[in-house]
């Protein structure tokens, strides 16, 4: 639709940049199309053309316009010549005096003029009647923004006092409105972005080999196009999708946060209620002890030579040199690709003397590789690995622990000194503490991985997989490696494997 409401750059210097900014896409004051229509009104009327659009969405007033991702680029001068800008209103420009004074007088000093709705004709700077008007427009914007501020700040504020949550879910929960206007009712479980979350942290808990990490996740995730966090937000609220895409910092990010275990947060921590207690508003998606063992589990550990292969090929970190003893790489032929060693070419000083160089076709040491492994454990019985809390006795006393914890350093800060909050104190530690002391009377199980049968067998896991990457996922579990040859060697290939002991016998 654009470019119906566009024209090219002429010269005539009234070619105009349609300046767009909302907050919200929800805010009808200021909608995208009402701004459209105000902004082609004001630009008819002083003769000027809409050569391109500028429009922000979802970016604050506060953001300097020389950093907007759509205006900042024109002001910075990277996108070609124009003539100047037009917008609804001052506010729409910036609502910091400042950037707002700062982005007039460039725009100003570059010949450029500015056209908004809420003013007659092109703004005259040199005439101290439209200066002053501009300056006071700004002025008037940075006390609303202001205000704004202040009223989420105290929104915030009353939200966390009063147990209620606020900004955005977190991802697998989603928030209930009685009718779409409405406050936040209620949180509950989004079961999509659940079960896709709980899935993740079952490979990563479940893995043993090193080969799945937040990382390979996230790449695993993205082949599938599975809706990141901010896009499921938008499939909820009937919005379109970005195309974001999952990253292991926000995969990580989600695994550990206590909001996983359904409590409100702020600034990423628990919100503390009248009881001394992280205030709930949902059912957990895992228990303590699980989050606590996915914190260990995705530790960002020391750089290693033995990193998780993130690519699509069933053989990539599986196929070794026989030559020199590294991992083979995608190299190409003259048909097709393959996998080879690139070591001497890549000056690896362990393959000075790599040569020839090994290299087999994909499809051939892919196809070399399925048979072996098929004919040796095809008929094996999956046992799916599962990570099992125990009787969650032990969850509820970190959890206490952790409340327990929590009530001793805010005392010690000082809090809780008046008469009728050390009373309060009193009771509410006193009751924390009997409270872990009758749990650790009951009987545990402890907490740790499980094996339970599937019915499948591994040959039906393998030609279930989606693709190479979960094929080659298999081939980790089993241990599987494959050692490539030159063509002048007596045998091309060698394939061994270490016995999984998370399958049976059919």
């Amino acid at each position: 639709m654009d470019h119906m409401l566009t024209s090219d750059y002429c010269g005539c210097g009234r070619c105009l940049v349609g300046v767009l900014r909302l907050s919200r896409k929800t805010d009808s004051t200021f909608s995208p199309e009402k701004q459209r229509g105000q902004i082609l009104g004001s630009a008819a009327d002083v003769g000027a053309h809409i050569i391109a659009w500028a429009e922000d969405l979802e970016v604050s007033g506060a953001t300097d316009p020389m950093t907007r991702p759509k205006l900042g680029p024109w002001l910075r001068g990277e996108m070609g010549p124009y003539d100047g800008i037009a917008a609804a209103s001052v506010d729409r420009v910036g609502r910091n005096v400042r950037d707002t004074l700062n982005t007039q007088d460039m725009l100003t000093k570059a010949g450029q003029i500015i056209v908004t709705a809420d003013h007659r004709g092109v703004w005259d700077f040199s005439n101290p009647a439209d200066e002053n008007e501009w300056m006071m427009k700004a002025w008037a914007s940075q006390m609303e923004l202001r205000a704004i501020q202040k009223r989420n700040v105290d929104d915030t504020a009353s939200a966390r006092a009063t147990g209620r949550p606020k900004q955005k879910p977190s991802y697998g929960y989603h928030f209930i409105r009685l009718f779409p206007t409405s406050s936040v009712d209620h949180v509950e479980i989004d079961q999509v972005a659940a079960q896709v979350i709980q899935n993740v942290a079952e490979r990563i808990l479940a893995d043993e080999t090193g080969t799945i990490t937040c990382s390979t996740e996230a790449a695993r995730l993205n082949r599938a196009g599975v809706p990141s966090p901010s896009d499921r937000r938008a499939q909820i609220y009937g919005r379109p999708l970005k195309g974001h895409l999952w990253t292991p910092k926000t995969l990580r990010v989600i695994l550990t946060s206590e909001a996983a275990l359904g409590l409100l947060m702020h600034q990423g921590k628990p919100v503390i209620g009248q009881d001394g207690r992280p205030v709930r508003l949902a059912d957990p998606l895992w228990d303590r002890p699980t989050r606590d063992a996915l914190i260990k589990k995705t530790n960002p550990k020391a750089p290693s030579t033995n990193r998780a292969p993130m690519g699509v090929r069933r053989l990539s970190g599986v196929g070794w040199c026989g030559n020199c003893g590294i991992r083979l790489y995608i190299a190409g032929r003259t048909n097709e690709l393959a996998y080879g060693c690139t070591g001497r070419v890549r000056g690896v000083p362990a393959s000075v003397n790599c040569e020839p160089a090994p290299s087999m076709a994909i499809s051939f040491l892919d196809q070399a590789a399925e048979d072996w492994f098929l004919s040796r454990y095809g008929s094996g019985q999956v046992m799916r690995k599962m990570y099992d809390p125990g009787t969650r006795y032990a969850a509820r006393i970190k959890e206490l622990q952790a409340d327990r914890k929590r009530l001793r350093n805010d005392r010690a800060r000082g809090l809780y000194n008046d008469e009728d909050d050390a009373q309060w104190y009193t009771e509410t530690y006193t009751a924390i503490g009997a409270e872990i002391e009758e749990l650790k009377q009951r009987p545990e199980r402890p907490a740790g991985m499980r094996l339970m049968p599937t019915g499948r067998t591994v040959a039906q896991e393998w030609h279930a997989a989606p693709d190479d990457a979960a094929r080659r996922e298999i081939l980790n579990e089993f241990g599987v490696r494959v050692v490539l040859f030159p063509e002048t060697a007596p045998q091309r290939y060698v394939i061994t494997a270490g016995l999984n002991p998370y399958t049976q016998a059919a």
